[in-house]
């Protein structure tokens, strides 16, 4: 599992103060003054503890990046589908527009071409296509 540089550095000198009290407890057993089984049990469990609970909290610090990433990303999804609902609003309205201004047109040109002139709808769109 990756740890933090903090973490490492944390880690080290916890390794190297085991390491300089396990040099320590050897030459004093040697002698005769070493620690008991007991205490030695009890210093371990309590490394093993500290060491899970780095590794706790490390995982715990890797789950929040995570949610933060998909909280992040979440947002971003819907900002760009808000973006595109507007889009897609904008051009309804643009076309309506369009087409509004096509019938009044469309009415313009009867009104002066008068109703008998033969002024059909196809030949006027094709009148207003051309010109």
């Amino acid at each position: 599992m990756p740890m933090s540089k903090a973490m490492r550095e944390i880690c080290k000198e916890e390794d190297y103060a085991f390491l300089n009290k396990q040099e320590d407890t050897g030459h004093e057993r040697a002698e005769g003054k070493g620690l008991e089984e007991d205490e030695w049990r009890v210093k371990r469990e309590e490394r093993m503890r500290r060491r899970k609970e780095r590794e706790q909290q490390e995982e715990e610090r890797l789950r929040e990046l995570e949610e933060m990433r998909k909280q992040k990303e979440q947002q971003w999804k819907s900002h760009v589908a808000e973006l595109a609902a507007e889009r897609e609003e904008a051009l309804k309205e643009r076309a309506l527009r369009v087409r509004d201004f096509r019938n009044f047109e469309r009415k313009i040109l009867e009104k002066d071409t008068g109703p008998g002139t033969g002024c059909e709808k196809t030949e006027c769109d094709q009148t207003h296509a051309e010109g």
